[in-house]
């Protein structure tokens, strides 16, 4: 067995593995970003495993004022640049991988949302008593396809879109949107670019509505959302070898709920639109 270099991004798809390790309680997002904590930094032929930890620091849950620290652990089983599992990326296929495309049908997991405040099973400090009287939101699973472009000068540029259907803890239709630009100073590599969250009216409904129970439970006027934008932002990271078995990586973003959740009670009144996410993450590959 060889030791190789690997490390990466962790992506919230949105806060706390916000409803995004791949998708936490909102990605992801952020999904997506949900951001992973020890990346390859290229594809190996065969079969690769890959650890890693990151501590986070965000949101106690989308949409939150409460920030909280989680300590995500990152484990990741590749089969040369054909198949890729992690909780941060799903499970996935590349089934088209020519000419600057990879494409494939992907699944992802979107942690539930307890009622007492935690946005994600790996938070070990902080937390929000703000959930109190919605119920807690169950573990969902999420089944679609994603798309990716490379283009520019060596490729710097990806644009990348997800579409996803939940089963579980919600049964809504979501779709994740970005366009990184990567580079290299030195010997670290950087990514950084915008990104977006959209999601039908079931997704919304489960993550920000208020039904007439819940409004009676914490006072809280009820509310019905429609499908829309979830949120809009950018992220970025840097990876730093530290020697030829291990690598570091920064990484963070900020984003904005759109117009659907910031017009919920649940934003308005006890939570905040903009939503920042700071981590560091370890890890190294092994080559099989």
């Amino acid at each position: 067995m060889r030791l190789a270099i690997g490390a990466g991004l962790l992506c919230l798809t949105t806060t706390a593995m916000a409803q995004t390790a791949p998708t936490a309680e909102a990605q992801p997002a952020q999904q997506s970003s949900v951001a992973s904590s020890s990346r390859p930094t290229g594809a190996t032929e065969g079969w690769s495993i890959t650890v890693g930890i990151a501590p986070v620091i965000s949101p106690a849950w989308q949409g939150s004022s409460d920030i909280a620290l989680s300590l995500f652990p990152d484990l990741r089983i590749a089969y040369g640049d054909v198949f890729f599992a992690s909780v941060p990326e799903g499970v996935g296929l590349n089934l088209i991988r020519q000419d600057g495309w990879r494409a494939g049908p992907l699944v992802k997991i979107r942690f539930g949302r307890d009622e007492d405040g935690s946005g994600s099973p790996f938070q070990i400090i902080g937390g929000s008593d703000a959930l109190r009287g919605f119920g807690d939101v169950g573990v969902a699973g999420e089944a679609g396809a994603f798309a990716e472009k490379r283009f520019g000068s060596g490729g710097a540029w990806r644009a990348r879109g997800e579409v996803r259907r939940g089963f579980g803890g919600h049964g809504g239709t979501i779709a994740d949107v970005s366009v990184v630009r990567a580079g290299r100073s030195g010997r670290a590599a950087w990514s950084l670019g915008p990104r977006a969250t959209f999601a039908s009216a079931d997704f919304t409904r489960t993550y920000f509505g208020m039904d007439p129970v819940q409004s009676q439970q914490t006072g809280l006027a009820s509310y019905r959302p429609g499908g829309g934008l979830v949120s809009a932002g950018i992220g970025g990271s840097a990876v730093r070898p530290l020697n030829r078995f291990s690598a570091i990586t920064v990484f963070g973003g900020i984003d904005y709920l759109g117009d659907v959740p910031g017009r919920s009670p649940l934003i308005r009144e006890r939570g905040r639109r903009t939503q920042a996410t700071l981590g560091i993450g370890y890890g190294y590959r092994f080559n099989l």
